[in-house]
């Protein structure tokens, strides 16, 4: 699951939606009704299936791109530091 993103434009009448890769191995009929599935939900906007011939071991690249920031902070160089925090007023 690589979490909750803004869309770059609204997809029906959403401007955020949830992203997940799915790394699966199955029949053509089973990956059929899946579709089907997914066509049917109104939880689902859009969707996306890629046949690999090999898939890739290890995180994919949002989800490495997730820990490196986990790494460093939420706010990464961004962080505010000893400052405080922002008055308005």
């Amino acid at each position: 699951n690589w979490g909750l993103k803004s869309l770059t434009y609204r997809v029906k009448k959403n401007r955020k939606a949830y992203y997940t890769l799915m790394d699966i191995t199955c029949p053509p009929a089973a990956l059929n009704e899946m579709e089907r599935q997914m066509g049917l939900s109104e939880d689902v906007l859009r969707f996306l299936t890629i046949k690999v011939e090999a898939h890739e071991e290890g995180a994919s690249a949002m989800m490495q791109k997730r820990e490196e920031r986990s790494e460093r902070g939420g706010f990464g160089d961004r962080d505010r530091g000893d400052r405080g925090p922002r008055s308005f007023g």
